[in-house]
């Protein structure tokens, strides 16, 4: 728990760093700080002021919600497999209660996120399982706490038997999901993240910043599309609790066509058409 977490995303930094003036991650321009400025806590200090809620989502998946949220307010997934479990994008907010917890749901042989807003108190669990932190190359500059439990990787890897990160780009460099091949009842889910968002009508989305509504090209909706429809997959999991719960690769498909027609102005507002 010896850590300090930027109060605005979440993110750790170790408790004996020379901290910046300011979190990079939420001075870079896909994400922000609040109107107090940039306030640092620590871990320690806030133990007891949230609660992890869990949920079963599907068989082999448990979601970890911190409540109130805190930070981004990502929820937390666990996959679960008989190789061992997967850690995915925890929060920033972590306490004996909630390792112990996951230490009944079998630990974690893996951790890992879509990108470097969802990081949270990642090492902290790598540390406490001694288990790798995998966090994409491409991305090496944003990370906020080093430790020897980080371990690089780029374009896919197989981290645990079934369960593939793979790296899409987008929204940073490498940004990345995870494709479980058991999920959904053998038909394949992908953790997403903010890699391909969730939208609330269940569609998906593709932002550089969600908050600051800065779009991605052409180009990079189409390397996401690419570089993920190669993995079978019915469902998708993002990174704030909503779900795409069945044809979630035809989804993805025609969800970056409506992207791509907005973009190059092939669609038109019905209304505007009747304008005089």
């Amino acid at each position: 728990m010896d850590i300090l977490l930027c109060r605005t995303c979440g993110n750790a930094y170790p408790v004996d760093a020379e901290l910046p003036e300011l979190c990079p991650i939420c001075a870079d321009e896909r994400q922000y700080l609040t109107a107090d400025g940039q306030v640092w806590v620590k871990a320690a200090d806030i133990v007891g002021d949230h609660a992890a809620e869990l949920a079963e989502p599907e068989p082999g998946l448990t979601r970890i919600d911190v409540q109130p949220a805190f930070g981004i307010g990502q929820q937390t997934l666990l996959v679960r497999t008989d190789a061992g479990n997967l850690l995915w994008e925890p929060s920033g907010y972590v306490d004996d209660r909630m390792i112990s917890t996951i230490r009944e749901l079998g630990g974690v042989a893996a951790v890992a996120a879509s990108h470097p807003h969802l990081v949270g108190a990642s090492v902290v669990w790598a540390r406490k399982f001694r288990a790798p932190f995998y966090f994409n190359a491409d991305d090496h500059r944003w990370i906020t706490h080093p430790d020897r439990s980080i371990e690089l990787w780029r374009d896919r890897r197989e981290i645990l038997p079934g369960i593939t990160l793979v790296q899409a780009g987008g929204h940073f460099p490498g940004s990345s999901v995870a494709h479980w091949a058991a999920g959904a009842d053998g038909r394949g889910v992908l953790l997403t993240g903010d890699t391909i968002a969730v939208t609330a009508n269940r569609r998906a989305g593709f932002m550089r910043s969600y908050p600051n509504y800065l779009p991605l090209s052409q180009r990079l909706v189409r390397q996401i599309v690419a570089r993920t429809e190669v993995y079978g997959y019915d469902r998708i999991y993002g990174a704030f609790g909503a779900t795409i719960d069945h044809d979630a690769r035809r989804i993805v498909a025609d969800s970056a066509e409506r992207y791509l027609g907005w973009m190059t102005d092939r669609l038109r507002d019905p209304d505007e058409e009747a304008l005089p």
